[in-house]
C-alpha cells in the first residue's frame, strides 16, 4: 500500500519511488513507526505514523499531507492485495459496510476491508497493468476510471482522499477477516476507537512486556526481542515463522507459496532460546506446547510447516528432532516448567527419543536442508539431545531408557571424528594443518578418512558446476561441537578446523568479518546480482558471525566476541538483521551494497535469536545455551563410551578390544553367537528398551582373536536369519 500524488495535467509522483525516506521507531524496540517521505521535486511531504490496532486485525496509519495549495495536488491511495500468499486469484470491489464507503478484496476465505476517516472522493478497482489506478493516474495524471469490480486476478484498489481541509489528519484502516463483514467490522471499530487511543494502548502493552524481560545488553536487543515476538502467530500460540519477508520476493511467483512464512522447528527452537535468554518464560513455554501439538505420529517434526502444523516440504532433519528435547531440558533447568506439565509432555518426548535413536545419527538432510549424511551440527544436537533425554527419562522413572540414551550418546560422540574428521588432504596442506572436520559424510558405512577419492553433488548449482571433492568441502557447522559442549575450544582438531574455516569461509568488510555457510554455496544472488532462482552464489550470513563469537566466548575471548557483536549490529538495517549480506562491489541499481543486506530474508528470526543469545553470553561470560550434560560428561569427565554398535543399517566390521559389542535390532530376537569360530555357541535373548529397539551386549575378551560371529532367530516369526555376521577384533 502506498500513496500517489498528481496534479491533473503534468505531474505524477509515486511515494515509494519519488520521495526521500526517513524512518524511525516512535519508541525504542516498539514496532510503531514514523515515516517522513519528502518529494524529490519538493512539491509535498508525507508524514505517517503506523501501528497495529492492539484489539483488532487492523493496520492503522495516521497521515499528514503537506503541500502548496497553488500546486493543485490530489492525493490517492493504492493498495495491491496479495491475500492468502498469492497475488493472483484475488477479487476486489467497491462497496459499503453499514453505510460507510469502503474498498474490499477477497480470496479463499481471507478478506480485506480498506476504510478512511475522511470521505473518499473517488474509488475504483482494476487489474494490475491494465485497468488499475496506477495505470490510470500514470497516463492521465488524474483519476478518470471508476470500476466497481475486478474478479479473480492480480488486482489493485484505488481511492482519492479529500484533502480540502489541511487541518484534518487522515486515518487509514486496513483490516482483515475470514469474511468481508468481519474485516469491515474491524476497520469500522478501529476508526471509531481512534488512532491515538489505539497507539497509547499499543505502546503500553509493549512497554509492559519489555518490563518483564532481562536486559541482556546490546544496541538492538529490544528490537530483536520485539521481532521474535511479532513473528508469533496470534491464533496458534507458539508458532513463530522464519520471517515475515519473502527472500527475493520481487522475483518470485505465486508458485512459491511458502517463502519463509512457515515454521521451521529448528528456527523455532532457536527463537525459544532467545526468549529463554531474555527470561521470557511464557513465550518459551508457548513454543514448547506448540511443538508438542505439531509432532508427527512417529516422533519427528516436519521439515517445515504451516502454522496449524501441516507439513510443507517433506524432508527429515534429525537436528529438528533433537532440538525440541534440548529445549524442554533448558526450560526445566530454568525452572519454567512444572512436573505436571512435563508428565503430560513425556509421551511426546519419548516418541522423539525413539525416532532419534531409530534413525540417527545419520540425517536425511543437514541443517541447511540440502545434504544427507553425518553432519557435525546434527551430530552435536543429537548427542546433546540424548543426554538431555536421559535426564528426562530419569525424572519419569524410566531408568533403563536413561542408561541406554547415555550409552548411545557416548558411542555417537566417540565416532564423531571417524565420521567427519580428515587428515593429510590437499586442503590441509594448503592451510598448514594436520586435519579438519568436513561438512558432510554421505556414506553411512564409510569413515571420513576413506573418502579422499569421492565427490559430492551440491544443491543450488547447475549440473555442470555442482561437484566438489568431498574431503575438501568444509562448513561452519563444526563450531557446533564446541557450542553444544562436545569438544573444547582448545581442542587441536577444533583449532585446525577454525584455521580452515577462516581460510575458506571468512570475508572481511569495513565493519568486521562475516562467514559463508560452506565453500561453493549456491544459495544467493547470481554473480551479476540477479535474484537467486534455484541457482546462484551463496553470500555471507551475519548469524554465523554470532556463532564465531560464541566460539570466542568458549575460548575465553570476551573482547573478541564483543567486537563481533558490534559487527552484527553494523550489518543490520536499522536493527533488522538480514539472512545474508552482499560480498562484492556495489550494484546500486539492484540495491546491493557491500556489507549490507541482499535480497534474502530480512529480518530473519533465527539471526535475531542468535544476536540475543550472544548479548546474554557476553554479559554472563559463558555460552548461555550450552547444555550442562555435555559439559559435565565430555569436557569435565572426558567420558569414553563402552560400546560399539552393530545394526543391519550399519553393520560395523571391527571392534576395539576394550569395547563391548552391542547388537541392536527392531524386533525381539535370540542371538546365537560364538567367539571361537563356532567351536562353542551361546544364545542370548535381546532385551526391550521400550522405544522400538531390542539390544544384546556381547563383551569381547582379551583372549579372543577372531572377534564374534553371530546370527539371529526371530521367535515371533519362528524363523532363522539364515546368514552369519562377523565383527572382527580391530587389527585382525
Amino acid at each position: 500500500m502506498e500513496l500517489l500524488v498528481a496534479n491533473g495535467h503534468d505531474f505524477f509522483s509515486e511515494e515509494k519511488r519519488h520521495t526521500k525516506h526517513d524512518t524511525k521507531l516512535l519508541q525504542d524496540g516498539i514496532p510503531a513507526y514514523q515515516i517522513i517521505n519528502t518529494c524529490v521535486y519538493d512539491k509535498y511531504k508525507i508524514t505517517k505514523e503506523i501501528i497495529a490496532d492492539p484489539f483488532r486485525n487492523t493496520v492503522l496509519q495516521k497521515i499528514q499531507f503537506q503541500h502548496t495549495p497553488t500546486d493543485h495536488l490530489h492525493l490517492y491511495t493504492l493498495l495491491a492485495p496479495h491475500l492468502n500468499n498469492q497475488g493472483d486469484h484475488n477479487s476486489a470491489w467497491v462497496g459499503e459496510y453499514k453505510g460507510v464507503p469502503m474498498l474490499f478484496a477477497q480470496t479463499e476465505g481471507v478478506s480485506l476491508a480498506f476504510a478512511c476517516s475522511i470521505d473518499w472522493l473517488k474509488r475504483s478497482v482494476g487489474y494490475v497493468g491494465a485497468s488499475d489506478g496506477w495505470t490510470d493516474l500514470n497516463a492521465h495524471k488524474l483519476m478518470n476510471w471508476q470500476f466497481a469490480e475486478a474478479k479473480n486476478g492480480n488486482v489493485a484498489l484505488m481511492a482519492e482522499i479529500d484533502i480540502s481541509n489541511p487541518t484534518n489528519d487522515i486515518i487509514l484502516a486496513l483490516s482483515f477477516g475470514r469474511t468481508t463483514e468481519e474485516a469491515a467490522n474491524h476497520a469500522m471499530g478501529s476508526l471509531l476507537e481512534g488512532f491515538e487511543s489505539a497507539k497509547v494502548a499499543f505502546i503500553h502493552q509493549w512497554e509492559e512486556w519489555f518490563a518483564r524481560l532481562d536486559n541482556v545488553g546490546g544496541k538492538y536487543f529490544k528490537i530483536s526481542a520485539s521481532l521474535l515476538r511479532m513473528h508469533e502467530a496470534k491464533t496458534f500460540p507458539g508458532a513463530i515463522i522464519a520471517s515475515l519477508s519473502i527472500p527475493w520476493g520481487d522475483s518470485n511467483e505465486d508458485s512459491d507459496k511458502g517463502g519463509y512464512h512457515l515454521v521451521w522447528p529448528r528456527d523455532l527452537v532457536e527463537s525459544a532460546g532467545g526468549f529463554v535468554a531474555l527470561n521470557a518464560h511464557e513465550s518459551a513455554l508457548r513454543i514448547i506446547n506448540y511443538l508438542m501439538s505439531t509432532q508427527e505420529a512417529h516422533g519427528s517434526w516436519p521439515q517445515n510447516m504451516w502454522v496449524e502444523g501441516s507439513p510443507y516440504w517433506q524432508g527429515l532433519q534429525m537436528d529438528q528432532t533433537a532440538l525440541p528435547i534440548l529445549l524442554v531440558d533448558s526450560v526445566l533447568r530454568h525452572e519454567y516448567m512444572d512436573q505436571d506439565k512435563l508428565k503430560r509432555y513425556w509421551p511426546k518426548i519419548k516418541k522423539a527419543i525413539s525416532y532419534l535413536v531409530l534413525n540417527g545419527p545419520f540425517t536425511q538432510q543437514d541443517r541447511w536442508e540440502e545434504q544427507s549424511g553425518y553432519s557435525t551440527f546434527t551430530l552435536a544436537t543429537e548427542i546433546a539431545g540424548l543426554l538431555a533425554a536421559a535426564d528426562l527419562a530419569e525424572q519419569n522413572n524410566e531408568i533403563e531408557l536413561a542408561i541406554y540414551c547415555r550409552e548411545t550418546a557416548d558411542y555417537w560422540n566417540d565416532n564423531v571424528e571417524n565420521w567427519t574428521y580428515v587428515e593429510g588432504t590437499f586442503l590441509a596442506k594448503e592451510v598448514g594443518v594436520d586435519g579438519y572436520y568436513i561438512r558432510i559424510n554421505p556414506f553411512i558405512n564409510e569413515r571420513a578418512t576413506s573418502l579422499t577419492d569421492k565427490f559430492i553433488e551440491l544443491k543450488n548449482h547447475s549440473a555442470n558446476s555442482n561437484k566438489v571433492v568431498l574431503t575438501e568441502h568444509v562448513s561452519i557447522d563444526a563450531l557446533a561441537l564446541v557450542r553444544f559442549g562436545l569438544r573444547s575450544a582448545t581442542d587441536p582438531r577444533m583449532l585446525n578446523t577454525i584455521k580452515v574455516i577462516d581460510a575458506k569461509l571468512k570475508m572481511e568488510t569495513t565493519d568486521g568479518p562475516c562467514w559463508y555457510r560452506y565453500n561453493n554455496d549456491g544459495y544467493g544472488e547470481h554473480v551479476d546480482g540477479d535474484p537467486y532462482d534455484g541457482t546462484g552464489v551463496g553470500r555471507a550470513w551475519p548469524l554465523l558471525t554470532g556463532e564465531l563469537a560464541h566460539f570466542e566466548i568458549a575460548a575465553g575471548n570476551i573482547a573478541g566476541a564483543k567486537n563481533l557483536l558490534n559487527t552484527i549490529e553494523a550489518f543490520s538495517n536499522h536493527g533488522m538483521i538480514p539472512e545474508q549480506i552482499w560480498d562484492k562491489d556495489d550494484i546500486p541499481e539492484k540495491e546491493l551494497l557491500f556489507g549490507k543486506h541482499t535480497g534474502s530474508a530480512m529480518p530473519l528470526t533465527w539471526a535475531h535469536a542468535e544476536y540475543i543469545k550472544l548479548c546474554a553470553s557476553i554479559k554472563l561470560k559463558k555460552i548461555v545455551d550450552m547444555p550442562k550434560q555435555t559439559q559435565e560428561r565430555y569436557l569435565d569427565k572426558e567420558t569414553i563410551g563402552l560400546y560399539e554398535v552393530w545394526r543391519f543399517t550399519n553393520p560395523i566390521r571391527e571392534i576395539e578390544i576394550n569395547k563391548t559389542l552391542r547388537i541392536e535390532v527392531l524386533a525381539n530376537a535370540i542371538v546365537t553367537w560364538t567367539n571361537d569360530n563356532w567351536k562353542t555357541t551361546h544364545k542370548t535373548a535381546t532385551r526391550d528398551i521400550q522405544i522400538g529397539i531390542f539390544v544384546v551386549d556381547l563383551p569381547l575378551s582379551k583372549e579372543e582373536t577372531n572377534g564374534i560371529d553371530f546370527t539371529f532367530y526371530w521367535p515371533d516369526e519362528n524363523r532363522w536369519e539364515e546368514k552369519n555376521f562377523l565383527v572382527a577384533r580391530k587389527g585382525e
